[in-house]
């Protein structure tokens, strides 16, 4: 093994060290939130989804960036869970909107509770995300409400393209790139952003972080699309090529559209037209995938998207948290679910 592979290994090993330490401070901080027993079916619902088999990737990132900005992720904790809580509150709406029974193996809450109840909980918990900022030690409170305002109704912009790209036939990467930025890529940069105010970075310091978080955030999306179809089945928790039978529009499909002809491109554009495929077809739209060389266009264009993300953060002050930032950026690639 070489210096730098047993670096990048030891680096790899601390950074999935201080993830799953911070991972158990997160979660003892929100198994504290929403302690409320009355009403039931207000509260309940929010300890729920907060139960499920979360990765908390928002916030560590929100206490990375404080560190990396400076030195100390202290003031950012309550910042962390505001913007966890945001997100959670997306998909119990979410799961309504796409009538999902399922979320991690568990029953999503409007099938657990009702369509009402998971409703009114996700809009408490807006404002409660809203609360522990303000609670946040920090004299910048307006920046970090702004921040969640704005990656709130960036989030609800991102879900309205969704819906409409579901219907539209001649679909673009144009449209789906500008669709994860906003569904996907903002909550992520917002965590960062977020986590860079709570340690008080200057604007060239949230600039970069930006850019990071919204690097990672499609590296990341365009990632799930790439695993849909390369993991072995279960392995992802969903049906390996689930997204062709379901007839997701994703940047694997659009892009070999463009890149096949003849009988190929039929195929591929009959998923569009029909909305999925069966299951016995997804071996064969993974072959055409492999000819038009989309596959390995994927994973390159993952690899430069993330190069670009580390890139951005280069010049952040502390060197700690700059290098978890990279270290679970990284991480974060080299996932398999």
């Amino acid at each position: 093994m070489s210096d730098f592979t047993m670096h990048e290994a030891l680096t790899q090993e601390l950074v999935e060290q201080k993830y799953q330490l911070y991972l158990a401070r997160i979660n003892d901080a929100l198994g504290r939130c929403f302690d409320r027993e009355s009403p039931l079916t207000l509260y309940a619902p929010a300890r729920y989804i907060l139960e499920g088999n979360g990765k908390r990737i928002r916030p560590f990132l929100t206490l990375l960036a404080s560190e990396a900005v400076c030195g100390s992720s202290t003031r950012a904790l309550k910042v962390g869970l505001a913007v966890e809580i945001l997100h959670n509150f997306t998909l119990i709406h979410d799961d309504i909107m796409d009538q999902a029974e399922l979320r991690h193996g568990r029953a999503t809450v409007h099938k657990k509770w009702n369509t009402n109840s998971a409703i009114l909980s996700g809009d408490m918990m807006i404002a409660y995300a809203y609360e522990l900022v303000l609670q946040a030690k920090s004299s910048r409170h307006s920046e970090l409400i702004h921040i969640l305002n704005d990656a709130n109704i960036t989030i609800c912009e991102g879900q309205a393209l969704d819906m409409e790209l579901e219907d539209k036939r001649d679909a673009t990467i144009a449209d789906y790139i500008d669709m994860i930025a906003k569904k996907t890529g903002r909550l992520i940069s917002a965590a960062l952003e977020a986590g860079g105010v709570a340690g008080d970075a200057t604007s060239e310091q949230l600039q970069s972080l930006v850019l990071f978080g919204e690097k990672i955030g499609r590296a990341f999306q365009i990632q799930d699309d790439y695993l849909d179809i390369m993991a072995e089945n279960g392995k992802s928790g969903k049906m390996a090529g689930g997204d062709i039978i379901n007839g997701k529009k994703t940047y694997l499909l659009l892009r070999s559209l463009e890149l096949t002809t003849g009988m190929e491109r039929d195929l591929l554009h009959s998923i569009i037209i029909n909305k999925g495929i069966g299951a016995e077809r997804v071996p064969e739209v993974k072959a055409i995938y492999e000819r038009c060389g989309v596959l390995d266009e994927t994973a390159s264009l993952i690899n430069r998207t993330t190069e670009e993300a580390l890139t951005a953060i280069e010049s952040l002050p502390h060197a700690e948290g700059r290098e978890h930032l990279r270290g679970f950026a990284n991480m974060l690639m080299k996932r398999d679910f």
